[in-house]
């Protein structure tokens, strides 16, 4: 009777071994490696690459390319071998994500040895090129590019400079710019774009590194303690009242300027239709002396004389001459 027993224990423990649990599916966002006896299937003498990595890097996160099994099935497997699933569609973590401990941020120390918060998410997947490297090459492939990507991040924060700001202020010359340039702070928070391209860049090679490709790197927020940050709202109040003052001040200049100019211009015409009349004249004389001589000219001044005597109140008469 136990012997029954026994073997028929033996028999449905077989059953659901090789019959029951043989059989598997592979959803659609997913791909799956098979093992047998804890080795993965591989593609031979293919092994993962990167130009991002140097030599060393290359040799130390050097992998096998596996042999992957599409979505669909049922599949078939034996007692001895083993398959894992994994997820390849692109998913988005918070940049506070941490399996050990629960934090609302991620604190950082910007160039000027101010402790601000940072704020965000990535956008990653697993790299189907390189799922050695994820199944097998750590224990928690998310946990190791998160600890990479806030290393890299935190390493970016502390020696950010706005690379526009640099070449704005020039030796000797007062500047136009605002009081906030060269803060740290409000220049990371006008250059959330170029630090989300350089996280990008620099975490190109987690995909050779821990199977996992980086898609996006989305930093949304700084945000400095409340005692800095009252500070920075006071200059960027005291920024926009200079640039107000410095914009009126240069419209007042140019106003003036402006008057200036056609006030010169309206003096000039002025001059200009005074003295015509007297080139005119000399042309007159001119033309009249080379006509009919200095009798001719004697006889036109003479005539021009008479309406001036007839206007007159007193004639003085010197050497016989009028005048």
């Amino acid at each position: 009777m136990y012997v029954t027993a026994f073997l028929l224990g033996v028999l449905v423990f077989v059953i659901y071994k090789v019959f029951v649990r043989a059989f598997y599916t592979v959803k659609p966002d997913e791909r799956a490696v098979m093992t047998s006896f804890g080795r993965a299937r591989r593609l031979d003498k293919l092994m993962v690459t990167d130009d991002s990595l140097n030599e060393e890097e290359m040799e130390r996160y050097r992998a096998p390319r596996l042999r992957t099994i599409d979505p669909g099935g049922p599949y078939f497997k034996w007692p001895w071998q083993e398959v894992r699933k994994v997820r390849v569609v692109t998913e988005a973590i918070d940049l506070t994500w941490d399996p050990t401990k629960t934090q609302h941020t991620i604190e950082s120390v910007t160039k000027d040895n101010l402790t601000t918060g940072v704020g965000g998410q990535i956008r990653y997947r697993v790299a189907e090129s390189n799922l050695y490297a994820y199944c097998f090459g750590v224990d928690s492939p998310l946990e190791h590019v998160m600890g990479y990507f806030i290393s890299v991040l935190r390493e970016r924060i502390a020696n950010f400079v706005d690379p526009k700001g640099q070449g704005l202020v020039t030796e000797g010359e007062p500047s136009e710019l605002s009081v906030s340039e060269g803060v740290s702070i409000n220049d990371l928070r006008k250059n959330l774009p170029l630090l989300n391209d350089y996280m990008e860049q620099q975490c190109r090679s987690t995909g050779t590194r821990y199977g996992i490709e980086l898609d996006a790197a989305l930093i949304t927020q700084i945000d400095p303690p409340p005692e800095v940050d009252r500070a920075l709202s006071a200059i960027n109040t005291t920024r926009n009242q200079v640039a107000a003052d410095i914009s009126t001040a240069r419209a007042d200049a140019e106003q003036q300027i402006t008057m200036s100019k056609r006030a010169v211009e309206i003096a000039r015409n002025n001059a200009q239709a005074e003295v015509a009349p007297l080139k005119e004249l000399a042309q007159t004389l001119l033309r009249i002396k080379a006509s009919g001589g200095t009798a001719a000219l004697s006889a036109y001044l003479r005539n021009l004389r008479v309406p001036l005597l007839g206007r007159a109140t007193r004639i003085v008469r010197t050497s016989g001459a009028v005048r």
